[in-house]
């Protein structure tokens, strides 16, 4: 499992030209600006914004944990907790696959698919967030919370929710806003491939490398 959020995800260079823009900025005016005890200090250089971006790259491994072994403690950034996380259940592989299914709306929507903030104190509690799940996928089923012995928190043996928050119900077709026609439907049967209440159900990497939404063989 990989700790998958945006400032994680680097764009490779395709366009070499900022590069030598800097270059020959720092050789026409270099950013050294003083010394202070030895220590040199330079100014922060503008990097340009490329032209052609290459291949995304995962970066920062420092907290990735080998899949093949159950786990239970915490992880994930909390607007991208699965579901078996947020219950402290044993999770593997496809909490990464619900985190990026989430992960991508966030930033095509440019805002939360889950929003797990109090709204008197406006810190993030698990309450919040499961509640946020639920207006969304529906119950959780029974058979899914049985893996937990923390899901009577906050559902009763049918899945019903018991908290004190309530579940504002919302649909997918009404939360996307960006598309229209078919390329609405083949986005949103993409995301909703990932982000499903359990990890078995949810797709493989293999699987979404080959989704006509993402190859873009959709028609408007």
């Amino acid at each position: 499992m990989l700790d998958i959020k945006e400032e994680n995800i680097l764009r490779g260079l395709a366009d070499s030209s900022i590069v030598e823009q800097l270059d020959a900025e720092e050789i026409a005016e270099l950013s050294f600006y003083k010394s202070i005890n030895g220590y040199n200090i330079y100014r922060s250089a503008n990097f340009g914004i490329p032209k052609r971006f290459g291949r995304s790259i995962l970066c920062d491994f420092s907290l990735a944990r080998n899949g093949q072994v159950e786990h239970c403690h915490d992880i994930q950034p909390d607007p991208y907790r699965a579901p078996e996380v947020l219950l402290e259940m044993p999770w593997g592989y496809p909490v990464d696959i619900w985190n990026v299914g989430v992960m991508i709306w966030d930033m095509f929507e440019n805002r939360r698919m889950f929003d797990g903030l109090d709204p008197e104190t406006g810190k993030y509690e698990n309450r919040f967030q499961l509640a946020s799940i639920v207006g969304l996928l529906g119950p959780p089923p029974p058979e899914f919370l049985q893996r937990g012995e923390y899901s009577s928190v906050y559902f009763d043996d049918k899945g019903n929710w018991k908290c004190v928050n309530p579940v504002l119900l919302v649909f997918w077709e009404d939360c996307e806003r960006n598309l229209h026609g078919s390329n609405k439907k083949d986005f949103l049967d993409f995301v909703r491939k990932m982000v499903r209440w359990t990890p078995e159900s949810r797709a493989s990497p293999e699987e979404l490398l080959q989704d006509p939404w993402l190859l873009g063989d959709v028609e408007e």
